[in-house]
């Protein structure tokens, strides 16, 4: 999806499912050194005597990650889309090094904006889920989009 599309061009249970990418040991250490500096995340020899026994990334980052993997399907193709929030973020199993991650997300909602009619919000379901066909992150974002111009009489 390359055009521009508007708040009419979105469907509840609409999909997208994203390439897969393989999370490396350095892209871990990298991000949680500048974001997420916590032992679990930064030194692998300190985690292999913590709770999970081993190097995991932030959950910020497979959030970060599940954005990136969405723009890259193209989901929203051209538009710009602000994002408004986050509902009901989890973070469901520990990412590792070597896991390969792909992001699911699905229209779960489309309204119109009550306070800009000019715009339309857009929920989705993000699930990332890992080579194992496991969940590991789930939320639900807010985005705004667009509407087709003139088409406010036909909603």
């Amino acid at each position: 999806m390359t055009g521009a599309r508007t708040f009419e061009d979105f469907i509840v249970g609409e999909t997208w499912t994203s390439a897969s990418v393989e999370l490396t040991e350095a892209e871990i250490i990298a991000f949680a050194r500048a974001n997420d500096p916590q032992p679990m995340h930064t030194d692998p020899e300190a985690a292999k005597d913590g709770r999970f026994g081993g190097l995991i990334a932030s959950g910020w980052q497979i959030a970060a990650l599940s954005m990136r993997l969405f723009i890259d399907t193209g989901g929203y193709g051209a538009t710009p889309v602000v994002g408004m929030g986050i509902d009901e973020l989890r973070w469901k199993k520990p990412v590792r090094p070597g896991d390969r991650l792909h992001v699911v997300r699905e229209v779960i909602d489309t309204q119109l904006s009550r306070s800009n009619p000019k715009y339309g919000v857009i929920r989705t379901r993000v699930s990332v889920i890992n080579q194992d066909g496991e969940t590991v992150m789930s939320l639900i974002s807010m985005g705004q989009v667009p509407v087709r111009s003139g088409s406010l009489c036909s909603l």
